[in-house]
């Protein structure tokens, strides 16, 4: 008895750890009544009244039948759960160990939940959760994979050619055979003890058929049955295949063992009343677990006490036996319904999971069906997706008619969002590839005009590489840093010669600044003698002293206009025309191009002139036109008068800019019979 309390307290400290999925739990413990399946049978309820009409009665009948098979069913449930526990007395820690939501962990996680739960506990308890785990990581795995295959593709590779080596895969592999070497190991030796236990109870079921053939004082007979009994009970576990029918036909010697106890009443009904006593409290011990809320722990201990009522008490007197017997079936009945409403509940959650996974399907379709060409706008899509996939984890259970099909639903939208994006970086690559092929040809235009002297053309062209640079997309990122590096560098060569050339020539213009400014100042002074060739020597003197100093300073170029009204009004005062003093001008400018000996030079200079010369006649064409609206208008009128002076001042200039054009066909015409007279010796000689 005091065995059996020690049992009960055992199984309400344990249930307390039992998983909160029920249903989960009841399907590795299932609840039965083993040896007594002929007294399982619930009663039926009283015959309808007999102003019920058949057609009631049929249906109270069927109603009742459908019950009784329900408690059959479930005592069944109890029988299977205990057979498997005798198997293995260790067996039942199965229930201790709680099942964690597999489904939401990554598999990273579940490796680790693998490890621990191999390396803490008991091999031959944690089968259900070993398969919970390889399930849940192999559809993660398998998920994993293929997105890692489309990438793969994707990137231009061929599906056959795809490997992928992953350490969480190989670790999950190591810990699986370490778990079945372990498993093998174990259940290996537990068939030999197994196969031993059966014979010993077998044994002992044939020691007690026997019993009742020995002539002997039934004191001493009677202490042989208990000696029986005890040895019964420390007999060890049996293959679960053997253990009903074991069971049964050790129960059904031990009733015709106590029937043969008749000689002796005294002994018999003792035996009868403890049992009794025992049973009943069971019973009382099952009818109040219908008040239990936590229905983990309710069942756990029903299949307890069904099993202590089936291996550790002894039958009760006939009269009795059946009906203790249904009051113990009710209990389990009545928590056996309780079980199907929690079902029932449970099964509404589902389906509200199963709605709300359904939605998050629905809202990954909407997004795979819309993916960004924009590689940030993606990005917050990956982060979206991602998001929704966690929550899909975290969801709960789904109803299992319908689990497989809403985990394919979920894959397959995943997919086609991976499809999407993999298909837009694919895209993305080639143009960064085509843009790489842009910069490398940008890049060999730098280098090539890194070290030019051309800085007129260089440096123009220069700056427009540099913006054609900024205007080109990205490239892909293993390139990326390299080749900016090269133009960077290229272009900073560059641009540092041409800043230190700009140095050089803005001291040179500034000490050319200060000549400049002495020349002028003595031109200032300078007063005419009255001598008209010797003037003009001297002013002839000053151009060329003042355009031989060079350039200055952009901002100082005023003084150029400067010098030349004094040198105008000087050649003014010597009796020299406008016109005169501008070819006077113009002549150190052709002694220049005749020093240079530099053909192209000279038709630059060509062109220049005869584009002056095109633009002053269009000056004067369109203020001629322009005149001809002025002709009812006095010609003592002041913008008529504006208008001819205009005029006049560009056909002077005209005039000037043509006698420049004809000095220089006289030097170009110069320079080639030079050249015609430096060369007719040569001919002579061929000659």
């Amino acid at each position: 008895m005091q065995e059996n309390e020690r049992k009960l307290q055992e199984t309400g400290a344990d249930a307390e750890q039992i998983s909160d999925n029920i249903k989960t739990s009841l399907e590795e413990s299932p609840i039965s009544e083993p040896g007594l399946s002929e007294e399982t049978a619930v009663p039926t309820t009283e015959a309808a009244s007999a102003t019920e009409d058949a057609s009631s009665a049929e249906k109270d009948e069927q109603s009742q039948e459908d019950t009784k098979q329900e408690a059959e069913k479930v005592i069944e449930e109890i029988e299977e759960s205990n057979a498997e526990d005798a198997e293995d007395t260790d067996n039942e820690k199965r229930h201790h160990i709680p099942f964690l939501d597999y489904h939401a962990m990554s598999i990273e996680n579940l490796v680790g939940e693998l490890q621990r739960l191999v390396k803490n506990e008991k091999v031959q308890a944690i089968s259900k959760h070993v398969s919970g785990i390889k399930y849940e990581f192999d559809q993660k795995f398998q998920e994993f994979l293929e997105h890692k295959k489309e990438e793969f593709v994707a990137n231009g590779g061929n599906e056959v050619d795809f490997r992928y080596n992953s350490v969480t895969k190989r670790q999950f592999n190591e810990v699986i055979g370490e778990y079945r070497e372990k498993r093998d190991h174990y259940y290996k030796q537990l068939e030999q003890n197994l196969k031993a236990n059966l014979e010993k109870r077998l044994g002992i079921i044939e020691e007690l058929k026997g019993l009742m053939n020995v002539e002997e004082d039934i004191n001493n007979t009677y202490r042989n049955f208990k000696d029986l009994q005890e040895r019964w009970r420390n007999a060890g576990p049996i293959p679960r295949n053997n253990y009903n029918d074991v069971w049964r036909t050790y129960h059904h010697h031990m009733e015709i063992f106590y029937d043969f106890l008749h000689l002796n009443r005294e002994l018999r009904d003792l035996d009868f009343k403890h049992n009794l006593e025992e049973k009943l409290k069971l019973v009382e011990r099952a009818e109040a677990l219908a008040d239990e809320t936590d229905l983990g722990k309710a069942f756990r201990e029903l299949q307890t006490l069904h099993k202590i009522w089936k291996e550790d008490i002894g039958p009760v007197a006939k009269e009795q036996r059946e009906e203790v017997w249904e009051r113990f079936s009710n209990a389990t009945k009545a928590l056996h319904e309780r079980r199907q409403e929690h079902f029932k509940e449970l099964e509404k959650v589902y389906e509200e999971n199963l709605v709300k996974k359904e939605e998050i399907i629905a809202s990954i379709l909407t997004i795979a069906d819309n993916v960004s060409d924009n590689h940030r706008a993606l990005q917050q899509q990956i982060k979206e997706i991602e998001a929704l996939r966690e929550t899909f984890f975290k969801a709960g259970k789904v109803p299992q008619k319908v689990n497989e099909q809403t985990w394919s639903a979920f894959k397959e939208a995943v997919r086609k969002f991976n499809r999407g994006k993999n298909a837009f970086y694919k895209n993305q690559k080639k143009e960064q590839h085509q843009n790489l092929e842009r910069k490398k040809a940008l890049l060999g235009l730098a280098l090539a005009l890194k070290d030019s002297e051309d800085w007129d053309m260089a440096t123009p062209e220069m700056k427009r590489i540099q913006s054609e640079w900024k205007k080109i997309g990205h490239v892909p990122r293993k390139y990326s840093e390299k080749i900016w590096i090269e133009f960077k560098n290229a272009c900073n060569h560059y641009f540092d010669r041409l800043h230190a050339g700009k140095n050089r020539t803005q001291q040179e213009e500034y000490k050319n600044l200060e000549k400049k400014n002495d020349c002028l100042n003595r031109l200032r002074g300078y007063q005419l003698s009255g001598d008209k060739e010797k003037d003009l020597t001297d002013i002839k003197s000053f151009i060329t002293e003042w355009k031989s100093h060079g350039r200055v300073p952009f901002n100082k170029k005023h003084l150029n206009s400067k010098f030349n009204k004094i040198i105008d009004a000087l050649f003014k005062k010597v009796g020299i025309s406008h016109q005169e003093s501008e070819l006077i001008k113009y002549g150190d400018k052709m002694k220049q191009l005749a020093a240079t000996d530099d053909n192209r030079a000279i038709q630059q200079e060509r062109t220049f002139i005869r584009r002056k010369i095109e633009e002053t006649k269009g000056e004067i064409r369109q203020l001629e036109n322009n005149l001809q609206f002025f002709s009812s208008a006095s010609e003592n009128n002041p913008l008529v008068m504006d208008v001819v002076k205009n005029i006049d001042q560009h056909k002077k200039a005209l005039e000037t800019w043509q006698a420049k054009l004809k000095n220089l066909r006289i030097l170009e015409n110069n320079r080639n019979k030079a050249v015609e007279d430096s060369e007719e010796p040569t001919s002579a000689e061929e000659e």
